[in-house]
């Protein structure tokens, strides 16, 4: 069945109103103002838009947690935070600003754990931003295997938002989580898994294939 429709997830709407309040002052003040904050307003729905996505049921498949660009593929150590030190297939994608924020499930499964650190916020698309950048990192079992997706801030993004808690239960491709304008995922991977994905590969969240068995 096909799931995709437009709509505007709730975290939107509170910067659309601000917006579009500014709109309507600015167009008695200024005409460039108004202007400015007319496009302010449309880029907060186009930022803010959540669409549905139709995902794969196949168990075996590992599929995107974000929308955007891959900026790494490799193996790596999960954060310090998580107490975890197997090494693990990470697999990185970077979010622009126009890219849909939210953040998707993996797999089907249980949230173990959930740890939040502060850090700095260097450009996510640099390789530094997954040690030393605020991130939230969200332990997901499916009793086989264990699955790590880690939303971190970038630059511009100044604020971490997670819509699970832990021993939430989760279906492939529910929505976990936002991170607003402008960010990175990281997705750690079980070695047993083959990457689907190159460097530079265009993904979509609750869709795209990124690992199989």
């Amino acid at each position: 069945m096909n799931k995709r429709y437009f709509k505007i997830h709730r975290e939107g709407w509170k910067f659309f109103f601000v917006s579009i309040f500014l709109c309507f002052i600015a167009f008695f003040i200024n005409l460039v103002l108004f202007i400015f904050f007319l496009f302010v307003s449309l880029f907060m729905i186009w930022f803010f838009r959540d669409p549905g996505r139709n995902t794969s049921s196949n168990n075996s498949q590992i599929i995107s947690a974000a929308d955007g660009k891959i900026c790494f593929i490799g193996e790596s150590y999960p954060p310090k935070e998580t107490n975890i030190s197997n090494k693990f297939l990470k697999v990185s994608i970077f979010m622009n600003v126009f890219n849909v924020h939210i953040n998707r499930s993996p797999i089907s499964g249980t949230i173990e754990n959930i740890y939040y650190k502060k850090g700095k916020f260097f450009n996510a698309s640099l390789d530094k931003a997954s040690e030393y950048n605020e991130r939230n990192s969200i332990i997901i079992s499916d009793n086989k295997n264990e699955i790590i997706v880690v939303q971190i801030a970038g630059l511009i993004a100044r604020r971490i938002l997670s819509f699970v808690r832990e021993k939430d239960n989760l279906k492939k491709g529910e929505r976990l989580g936002l991170i607003r304008f402008g960010s990175r995922v990281d997705i750690y991977l079980p070695l047993k898994y083959k990457i689907k994905v190159s460097l530079k590969d265009k993904v979509r969240a609750g869709e795209t294939v990124i690992a199989d068995i």
